[in-house]
């Protein structure tokens, strides 16, 4: 399992990594390995407005839909339209190619409420047991 340290990581499975005032967001490997193989990716849409907590995405997998939730508030900016075709990318590279969206943010202060990798990999061990 993957811990990338340049991210910040929320309890329910989705990681941000922030550069200025932009965050590139995703699923978890932790996430992507309890959902097995993803067949499908609802994006939110270019434009839109999300809260840190609201529900933005969902990804499909054999197994069940679950529901993806913004880690930050802000604006979306880019989606990740190469996983029309490959959904997959996912479960491949959850933290590289198989990024969801990317927010411009409306609060960075936020980002102090998100785990960083030690706590998150604690949080997911705490979640096993």
């Amino acid at each position: 399992m993957e811990f990338p340290e340049d991210l910040r990581y929320t309890k329910s499975h989705e990681w941000a990594r922030v550069s200025g005032d932009r965050a590139v967001c995703g699923i978890t490997d932790f996430a992507q390995h309890e959902l097995s193989d993803v067949v499908y990716v609802e994006l939110p849409e270019i434009g839109g407005v999300v809260t840190a907590g609201e529900q933005c995405a969902v990804v499909e997998s054999v197994k069940i839909a679950a529901d993806i939730y913004a880690p930050l508030s802000g604006t979306v900016t880019k989606v990740n339209t190469g996983l029309d075709g490959a959904p997959e990318t996912v479960n491949t590279d959850p933290h590289g190619a198989g990024w969801l969206f990317e927010l411009e943010l409306s609060d960075p202060a936020e980002l102090d409420g998100l785990m960083d990798a030690d706590a998150y990999k604690a949080h997911t061990e705490a979640e096993k047991h």
